[in-house]
């Protein structure tokens, strides 16, 4: 499904700039952060302002269009793919990459949850990366 066809699915007016944001959100799997997105779509989506990437991502969390990812302590970045997954922050280059759920140590029977309703579960794990660790390992 194109990003206009979901905007649409979730009674979202399909703005030029929401679609812009969800498209590149669905297209990118490198967990931008909201000045990443305004930088990248700015020259193409020329009304695009800061104010209007982050309300939109702010609307997209709310309506699970999207993750908002709080994994780096300085700022929040931004996932279109909201299937159950985990994710690793490398390091030492900063980048974040997706764990697969079926890896995730955080699988709860519902007897331990006490007839409390989860609806969202993040996992996150901090670490060196494997481009980093191949980098460091030929530099010695």
């Amino acid at each position: 499904m194109q990003a206009k066809e979901i905007l649409i699915s979730k009674g979202v007016t399909p703005s030029r700039p929401r679609v812009a944001i969800l498209g590149y959100l669905l297209e990118h799997y490198t967990h931008p952060t909201a000045d990443e997105i305004f930088r990248d779509l700015r020259d193409s989506v020329p009304t695009l302002s800061l104010t209007t990437v982050y309300n939109t991502l702010k609307l997209f969390s709310e309506l699970g269009l999207c993750l908002s990812l709080t994994i780096n302590e300085k700022q929040a970045c931004y996932d279109g793919h909201t299937h159950p997954h985990g994710h690793l922050l490398c390091t030492s280059c900063g980048k974040v990459y997706d764990i697969p759920q079926e890896n995730s140590p955080l699988k709860l029977d519902s007897e331990y949850l006490h007839g409390h309703k989860v609806s969202e579960v993040h996992y996150y794990y901090k670490g060196t990366c494997s481009d980093c660790l191949s980098k460091n390992k030929n530099n010695n």
